[in-house]
């Protein structure tokens, strides 16, 4: 059954088929979610990290929905469900190659990723084939060679830097014994690999440029579209590429397919990416026991295994989506939103936008940055706790590149998610925003001005990094070898209290914050310590007793004189039984005996 068919066959919501309004984002699942706030209530969730993965295109769930209840398996029943999955997953491919502007005789192989795409490749490299890459790339395109012959090319700051630096590094390749594809200049196959869009500045690469130099030194390119392909209109035939590779989740279908597309000649003679039923045309024992396997030619012959056609249909849909939504108008309205972050940034003097081409170069809704005095985890846990803001920060999957654009060495250590700096260290990492064709405006404004706020008056809440990630301090008590625990007390007003001791004659603060709540913990000499905010005394004049709970009754108001009424008191451990566990109290200062 034709997929055309089936698409009109069976229901789908009207608003799937409905072209938006000029200057309006596409609409995507998850734009109506509701978040809570530290600082108390809910905001609507602001998705500002397109890059790592973008959210469904509404449309793209309507059709998944609509296909689900007919799923069956791809190629591999008579049934009337089987045949129309096949039929729906062979002409998603029609609809790739069509999105991509494929070549008459370019091959479509679907994967898992971009990373799974390229590591595809790696695995069809002619023997002794040498690969050119720039450091700048994402761990995706900088990895997988390991076992061909690598040449990592240092970070250009210009375009035409890019294209010199690579036509000087294929001038100077190793000649090889004459064998392989590609090896008519005495030099052998070599592969070039390039992103098109930065997954750290957003800026966009010269690959026309790049692929023609490539050709003319005898190479083959590919081209890593994991951030263009989203955001621009993509010609395989027009940047003369031999390859394309991308990620359905970038691409607002993030159901677990990805695309590699382009020349079929090293794909065919290459050994079966994985081994198994579906790549296999035809398997016969031997006389002597053994084995013999008759691969397939076309791309079945490196898509083993069922095929994820929920994946590969929900990709296919998104390319109608974003054709039919117009790349024109979509990257008019993206580029509209990138000046206002840009503009909105350079505002801020402590804010450094990240860049290896210029402000002036082009880019893609991308964009990293680091403000002075801060963590770049703590100023991302910060948006979104007080904020609602969901953007990245870390490295990014792009080790060498961010450590370049901050300027450090390039052995210096560094991790992706949220390292902690140690005492006279410098914090490596960054904070990264990125947007696209289901962006609100509001999403938008909001970033900046919650940049603007946190860089003036800094944080609400006190933030810490624990097993890699960075989140909100809950209230607690921590040691402290030299002067004992420590309280870290919710506050919900202009500034945080942050960290107050328990030590005699420096509990109180004196700052006039509403506490909402302290936490407490065991203490080792006391038990589990109760500390309250009574009736706006001194908390220096706290007492400190090893009453029972039980004789305190209401810690806050018993077994303490009308003076030191709710300061402070402590629960024994014969109480306590040693736990840990905390005993939370809700407490409020009078500010105006503060």
């Amino acid at each position: 059954m034709p997929a055309q068919s089936f698409a009109t066959a069976t229901p789908s919501a009207p608003a799937a088929s409905e072209e938006p309004c000029c200057g309006k984002p596409l609409p995507v699942l998850g734009r109506d979610v509701a978040v809570p706030l530290v600082t108390g209530g809910e905001v609507t969730y602001a998705a500002l990290d397109y890059a790592a993965s973008a959210p469904a295109l509404q449309r793209v769930w309507d059709d998944v929905a609509a296909y689900a209840p007919y799923y069956g398996s791809v190629h591999r029943g008579a049934g009337y469900l089987s045949q129309l999955s096949t039929d729906l997953f062979e002409n998603s491919r029609v609809t790739v190659a069509e999105f991509l502007d494929c070549r008459d005789d370019d091959q479509v192989v679907f994967t898992r990723s971009t990373t799974d795409s390229l590591n595809l490749l790696a695995s069809a490299l002619p023997a002794d084939c040498q690969v050119f890459v720039f450091e700048t790339e994402h761990h995706a395109s900088l990895l997988p060679w390991q076992d061909a012959r690598v040449t990592y090319l240092d970070a250009p700051r210009t375009p035409a830097q890019a294209v010199e630096t690579l036509e000087r590094a294929l001038a100077d390749r190793t000649p090889c014994d004459g064998r392989g594809p590609g090896s008519g200049n005495g030099k052998g196959p070599a592969l070039v690999c390039v992103t098109g869009a930065s997954n750290v500045t957003g800026e966009i690469w010269p690959v026309r440029e790049l692929a023609a130099v490539a050709h003319a030194h005898g190479a083959r390119i590919v081209l890593d579209a994991a951030q263009l392909a989203p955001h621009h209109p993509l010609s395989v035939r027009d940047l003369d590429v031999d390859w394309v590779a991308f990620s359905g989740h970038k691409l607002y279908a993030p159901f677990g397919s990805g695309v590699l597309a382009g020349r079929a000649d090293w794909l065919r003679a290459a050994e079966p990416y994985l081994a198994g039923g579906g790549a296999s045309k035809k398997v016969a024992r031997r006389a002597d026991g053994g084995v013999d396997v008759e691969w397939h030619t076309t791309a079945a012959r490196h898509e083993a295994g069922s095929p994820n056609v929920i994946g590969v249909y929900a990709i296919a849909s998104a390319c109608r989506a974003l054709t039919e939504a117009g790349f024109d108008a979509l990257v008019e309205r993206e580029q509209a939103l990138v000046r206002r972050v840009r503009e909105g940034l350079a505002d801020v003097p402590a804010v450094k936008v990240l860049s290896l081409f210029g402000d002036e170069a082009p880019r893609v809704g991308v964009l990293s940055f680091v403000v002075d005095g801060w963590n770049s985890s703590h100023f991302a846990a910060a948006l979104s706790a007080e904020y609602g803001i969901g953007v990245r920060d870390g490295l990014f999957c792009a080790h060498p590149l961010v450590r370049t654009l901050l300027g450090s060495d390039p052995q210096e250590a560094g991790e992706c998610g949220a390292p902690e700096a140690g005492p006279g260290e410098r914090s490596l990492n960054a904070i990264r925003v990125s947007f696209g064709a289901g962006t609100p405006d509001e999403h938008v404004e909001r970033f900046v001005r919650a940049v603007k706020e946190l860089v003036a008056n800094g944080a609400q809440w006190n933030y810490r990094t624990e097993d890699g990630r960075c989140g909100p301090r809950e209230s607690a008590v921590e040691a402290d070898r030299e002067r004992g625990l420590q309280v870290v007390l919710r506050v919900g007003a202009e500034r945080d209290v942050g960290v107050r001791r328990l030590d005699a004659g420096d509990l109180a603060d004196r700052a006039g914050d509403d506490v909402r709540q302290v936490v407490v913990p065991s203490d080792a000499h006391h038990g589990d310590q109760v500390v309250g905010t009574g009736d706006g005394e001194d908390l220096a004049d706290a007492v400190q007793r090893g009453d029972r709970l039980g004789d305190l009754g209401d810690p806050v108001h018993a077994g303490l004189d009308e003076h030191d009424r709710g300061d402070h008191g402590w629960l024994s451990p014969s109480v306590a039984g040693g736990a840990a566990a905390a005993l939370t109290l809700a407490v409020r200062r009078n500010r105006a005996h503060a």
